[in-house]
């Protein structure tokens, strides 16, 4: 009796695993075929966006009504933000694929440029007429490259589940038809980015946007030890290591990482002039001794010690026992937000915890600032009446173009929330307007390149 009954539960647990993974089974196959139905959808759509783009520009260099040429370029810009979105959902996380990306992204930026100016007072340049010829062949042959792998992937009813596996186990790419055919358009791109760099799609030259304010003979690695001492507060170089960056990087350096118990960062400092770039220093914090404003006080030091000079404070803030403040250049009480440095500062001794002066040293620059065209008043009359004004400020902040602009900067508040607004100078435009979250935001990330501590 016992035996049977025995068999019968064994019976019962085998029948109710194999259900188990049967469901299990199911429900793995279900999620399969939903993301392959995901992947084949955003490839499909992209072939399809490029088709349509390719005629938009087509259609663009025909047209002669600048009524109609600035919608045109917006559906431009449209289709080109959805191709991007189309390429983000497809399974290429491990496959290179930024060429591609970067080009879609400079029709966008170009046409946005252009659909958002009065084309009437500031028609089409022979230049900019001359880059959408161009940007017509390119997107052409894009277009007839991806219909090429579409053509394929429907013909041997190819998976994409099988790129994904493929990719993330690291085989061997050679047999693989959609990622071939995916290399074929990155290499083809490529070629497009580089003969593209001097043209009107991106704005400025690649070379504006080198660190041209660099200052000072070149420095080897005794003397980015040297200064990395300084920096990380301490008296010898053991457990210090420094690298020399490689060719290409976007600005020549010596990396110094410091590791001292459970103290341990980094900072890179340029090869022309020695000057820190960015530095970051991991260890707990003790019991807070010195106020936000030391620290404060301690961040202007740093700065004076390694020559950073007006340079005014923009936010200041606390997150546990680190106070985290934001600089911005200075010049004739006009702030200027592209020249932006941030620093960190342990709250227990006042050491140095983070820098990053990146935005800086890539923007920082005299500049030539005009008279502003508006009075005061007169900005003031552009804002919302409902906003009550606390603070106003001269400022030079990147519009939604690019292009640095005058603006008188006001800080006001509507109900329960604070908001920066940004007026332009010269004709009273409202150029931007900020809701600040809690305190104070930390204004560094508007500037041209997001570069946080």
């Amino acid at each position: 009796m016992v035996r049977w009954i025995l068999i019968g539960v064994l019976t019962i647990g085998i029948a109710g695993t194999a259900f188990w993974g049967y469901q299990e089974h199911q429900e793995k196959n279900a999620i399969l075929i939903q993301a392959e139905n995901t992947y084949q959808r955003a490839f499909h759509e992209l072939s399809y966006n490029m088709d349509l783009l390719n005629d938009k520009i087509g259609t663009t260099l025909a047209m002669n009504s600048k009524e109609r040429l600035s919608p045109q370029m917006v559906e431009i810009w449209r289709l080109t933000s959805q191709a991007i979105s189309d390429v983000g959902q497809l399974p290429l996380t491990l496959l290179p694929f930024n060429k591609t990306e970067e080009f879609l992204s400079n029709i966008g930026d170009f046409t946005y440029r252009t659909a958002v100016r009065d084309l009437k007072k500031d028609p089409l340049t022979d230049k900019e007429t001359s880059t959408l010829k161009e940007l017509y062949k390119q997107s052409g042959e894009l277009k007839d490259e991806l219909r090429q792998v579409q053509h394929v992937v429907l013909e041997e009813n190819l998976r994409w589940m099988d790129v994904q596996l493929a990719l993330a186990t690291q085989e061997e790419q050679s047999d693989n038809t959609i990622v071939d055919g995916f290399k074929t358009v990155e290499k083809k791109v490529e070629g497009y980015t580089e003969s593209n760099v001097n043209s009107s799609i991106t704005g400025t030259s690649s070379k504006e946007h080198e660190y041209q304010f660099l200052k000072g003979d070149k420095i080897g690695k005794e003397e980015a030890l040297e200064e990395s001492k300084k920096l990380f507060n301490v008296k010898n170089e053991n457990n210090m290591t420094v690298t020399k960056s490689g060719e290409g990087s976007d600005i020549p350096t010596y990396s110094v990482s410091y590791k001292n118990g459970k103290k341990n960062g980094y900072v890179d400092i340029s090869q022309q002039g020695g000057h820190p770039i960015t530095l970051l220093v991991n260890r707990s914090t003790n019991e807070q001794k010195i106020s936000l404003n030391e620290g404060l006080e301690k961040a202007k030091t740093y700065l004076e010690q390694n020559g950073f000079k007006d340079m005014t404070i923009f936010s200041s803030n606390q997150f546990s026992n680190v106070g985290v403040y934001s600089f911005l250049y200075n010049q004739d009480d006009v702030r200027v937000f592209s020249d932006a440095i941030e620093i960190k500062v342990a709250l227990d001794n006042g050491d140095l915890l983070g820098f990053t002066a990146r935005n800086y040293f890539m923007n920082h620059k005299e500049r030539d600032i005009p008279k502003p065209e508006l009075s005061i008043k007169e900005a003031k009359n552009k804002v919302n009446p409902d906003v009550e004004i606390n603070e106003e400020h001269m400022a030079v902040i990147d519009n939604d173009i690019g292009e640095e602009v005058l603006v008188y900067e006001f800080l006001g508040v509507l109900g329960n929330e604070t908001y920066r607004i940004f007026i332009n100078a010269m004709d009273g435009t409202e150029e931007k307007v900020e809701k600040l979250d809690g305190t104070e935001i930390n204004f560094a990330m508007r500037t041209k390149e997001k570069v946080p501590v």
